[in-house]
């Protein structure tokens, strides 16, 4: 019997060149997102779950990610001295989050193998997998409700969501059964970004998975595929003739923030969920888009997007939202 998962893996080591210049010189899991790197959302959301031990799978010039969760004595004491105890207690917080622990990939041989490198830490324990790409902006429990079902069923959990049928060829997609749980698929076959033509639907995986220990042994068994990858929907197929996976089904709420697009809109919305910014950032949003709207000189595209933004913007009043 698989015990309950206690430990996340991040695999962090990807080059994010689909959001150069800005990861020329920075990693793109240290880019902001309002006032904190992407990455510490997703370590906060394991945290959430009840997931404290994380280990990082980091690459070349990942360092500043282990700085920002290390304690920093310099600018503690400045803060301190300085009276700005509000501050010195956000920065102590970080260093506090959860038991952080590094791994580096020495060269880019594909998700399926930065899992892999988790092995020794894991165990033959389940686990968690948060990509650093994937924030999750909801008020439902989406990694909490994965090991709920991973400890009912005692296997492995995909999170599932639909896309448009043109753009099934960006994800790894799945053919499923239907289970009698509502939002809960039996998965039975998965194929890495198919052809729209050729996809068994249009469920995507998404970037959080709960393993069962066996996933290391698979991803030892497959061959390096495209660019000498390993890749993990591979291992991932070689699980299903093993064991049972389970996908779970969301319809909202996931920003792909390694697409300039998704990193926009995450800020938008992050900044719009707090309490000490929102209704502020409202106000300002709106002021834009009724310039965009007046104005004779804005591209067309620009103003179709403005007006679809305002639309959005004027049903925020309205939502339930967190902080």
């Amino acid at each position: 019997m698989h015990q309950t998962p206690r430990k996340a893996v991040i695999p962090a080591a990807g080059l994010g060149t689909r959001l150069l210049p800005a990861t020329k010189a920075q990693p793109k899991e240290m880019l902001p997102l309002v006032d904190r790197p992407a990455i510490q959302y997703i370590i906060e959301e394991a945290v959430a779950a009840g997931l404290d031990d994380i280990l990082v799978i980091t690459g070349k010039s990942k360092w500043s990610i282990e700085d920002h969760f290390d304690k920093s004595f310099e600018l503690e004491k400045h803060l301190e001295s300085s009276g700005k105890f509000e501050e010195l207690e956000l920065v102590r917080s970080i260093s506090d989050l959860a038991e952080l622990h590094y791994v580096r990939q020495g060269e880019p041989l594909g998700l399926g193998h930065a899992v892999s490198m988790a092995r020794q830490h894991i165990s033959d324990e389940s686990f968690a997998v948060l990509l650093a790409d994937d924030i999750m902006i909801t008020d439902h429990p989406l990694l909490s409700d994965m090991l709920t079902l991973h400890d009912r069923h005692q296997c492995s959990v995909l999170a599932l969501m639909e896309v448009p049928h043109e753009s099934i060829s960006l994800y790894g997609c799945v053919a499923y059964e239907d289970t009698d749980e509502s939002g809960v698929v039996r998965i039975t076959g998965i194929t890495e970004k198919p052809e729209p033509d050729e996809a068994p639907s249009n469920y995507a995986v998404i970037g959080r998975y709960i393993f069962t220990p066996e996933i290391f042994e698979c991803l030892d068994q497959i061959k390096p595929g495209r660019n000498g990858e390993i890749q993990l929907t591979d291992g991932i197929s070689l699980l299903l003739t093993k064991q049972p996976v389970l996908g779970y089904i969301i319809k909202d709420g996931r920003f792909d923030v390694g697409t300039k697009i998704d990193y926009l809109t995450a800020i938008v919305e992050l900044a719009l969920a707090r309490e000490d910014l929102g209704p502020q950032f409202l106000g300002i949003l709106r002021e834009i888009l009724a310039r965009f709207d007046k104005s004779p000189l804005a591209p067309a595209a620009p103003r179709r997007l403005a007006r679809v933004v305002k639309a959005f913007t004027s049903k925020l009043p309205h939502r339930s939202r967190s902080k």
